[in-house]
Order: C-alpha cells, then structure tokens, then sequence
C-alpha cells in the first residue's frame, strides 16, 4: 500500500505523522534543517547507513550534467541544496568529464543557515570565486520562486536531493520545476523512498524509528528533528504514486525495465531506500 499523499488536503498537512496547518509547515522544517544544519553530515549519514555520498554520485553521474558546446553553458538550479552537496558534484562533472568551464549552478534553499554552510564549504572548491560566477546563492521558497531570479524557461536541468519530502506541497514545487525549466530540460529528484524487499522493508524500519531519534539525541542533542526526519520518509509517496505526480505536473517520464521486466521511471536505490526519477519538460 502507498503512503499518503504528498499533496495537502485543503488548509492541513503532514509533519511527519501529525497534520498541522499547511501554513505552519515551512517554518517547522526551517526550525528543524536550522537546527541539524551544523551536524548535517552525521544525521545523512544516520538517515543513509553511510550511504548518501554514494547515492549522490550515482545522482549525477545519471544525469551526465554539462554542455558539450561552449557557447551554450547550461543554467543549473539545485533546489534544496543549500549545502552545495550537489552543486559541487553537477560542476565537478561538468568541468572535468565534459570540459565545460562555462556551466553555472543556482543554489536554492528556503534556509539561510543551510546556505551559509554552502557558501563555507564552497571556499574550499574551485568554484569559489570565478569570473563569471558559477555558483549562486539563492533563499527562496521552491514553491514559488522568484521569477526575475528564476524567470520562466530559463533552466536547463532542475536537481532535488532529500528536500522535496519536506516540502508543504511538492505538487506545487512540480508545478514551478516545469515553469522555470526550458523545453528539454530535465528535472531530476533523489530522495527517500520506499523498501522492495519486506524483511529489508521490517529491518530498516525499526533501525529508523528506534536508532535514528536516539542517536540524534546521542550524537546532536536533537532527537524531535531526527524523529521528524524518518517519519517524513514515510509518508512520502512511493516510487509509483511519485513518478505519476511527476507526469502529472506534465513531465515525459522515461521508462526503464525493472527486475520484474515491467517499465518504471525510476532507480532504485539499495532496494529503495532511495529513489532516483527524472521527468522531461516537452519541447511542445
């Protein structure tokens, strides 16, 4: 059975089991990216079994990200991103595989204690200072991001990694995902998602509902944001009920075949402890 939807349902929504005003959610998920911004690492770490690095190079390198001519340089937008995670890998693989000095990253992120972890650990990458700047830094809301940052087609490739589960309404982020991408470009998630295999399934559940809390207050002094966390996993949709809310916001889905020989419009991940799916914008 698939989790509850991921859209709201008239003024409430979901914060991890409980439902609460939708107009209250963004600022409860701010409070608690605020408060694990500085142990990051460690809670994807906790949240991964030590795995989402790897998950996150496999993220990119599915995407192939960069231009092969240099006077087309792609716009990126990284939505979620605050912490460069992905930026960094989308520029590493554009410049190095593709020779592609050109291509930019738009960082976004509704939290400006996760951008400035970002811009801290940017200083530490090529990307820090260039003429022109290949690395922005945007707060805005992914719901409804500014359009003279954002214009519309503007994006060539729109990538959101382990964010848009928390989002009051990824319906609406799916909505603005198409209107700021061009026709072509892609949309690309990794996420959180839900377990194949129904031993796998039992294990890994009681590791993040027993040992995922307790080691954040262990470890960070936080066990509510790490509780939160993993319930949010939860009640994300899965991986079929998600890619139908991709095509439903108007996305080409392309199909892969799965073990069981039947097309599906996504990766999955360690059995699906994570998901990747991707979505085209049609160039009509």
């Amino acid at each position: 059975m698939s989790p509850p939807s991921a859209s709201t349902e008239g003024n409430t929504t979901h914060f991890g089991r409980q439902s609460i005003p939708s107009s209250t959610k963004s600022s409860r998920v701010a409070s608690v990216f605020s408060s694990v911004a500085t142990s990051y690492d460690t809670m994807n770490d906790l949240m991964s079994l030590g795995l989402h690095r790897l998950w996150k190079d496999r993220f990119v390198t599915s995407i192939s990200p960069g231009s092969s001519s240099p006077s087309a340089p792609w716009t990126m937008l990284d939505v979620a991103g605050g912490t460069g995670d992905i930026a960094f890998r989308l520029l590493d693989h554009a410049t190095l595989l593709k020779n592609d000095q050109s291509s930019k990253v738009i960082v976004s992120d509704i939290n400006p204690a996760m951008l400035a972890l970002g811009q801290k650990r940017a200083l530490q990458t090529p990307y820090a200072d260039t003429s022109p700047p290949r690395l922005e830094w945007l707060e805005a809301d992914a719901e409804a991001l500014p359009s003279d940052k954002v214009p519309d087609r503007s994006i060539d490739l729109y990538t959101v990694a382990f964010g848009i589960r928390n989002f009051t309404s990824p319906a609406h982020a799916l909505t603005e995902a198409y209107r700021v991408l061009k026709p072509g470009g892609v949309f690309a998630c990794l996420e959180f998602s839900q377990v194949n295999n129904r031993l796998f399934n039992a294990l890994y559940k009681r590791w993040s509902f027993s040992a995922i809390p307790m080691m954040g207050q262990l470890v960070a002094g936080d066990r509510d944001s790490y509780q939160y966390l993993v319930e949010s996993i939860e009640r994300f949709p899965d991986q079929r009920d998600w890619e139908t809310m991709i095509k439903g916001a108007g996305f080409l889905v392309p199909q892969k075949e799965g073990e069981d020989g039947e097309g599906r419009g996504w990766e999955n991940l360690m059995g699906g402890v994570a998901a990747i799916h991707k979505g085209v914008k049609p160039l009509r």
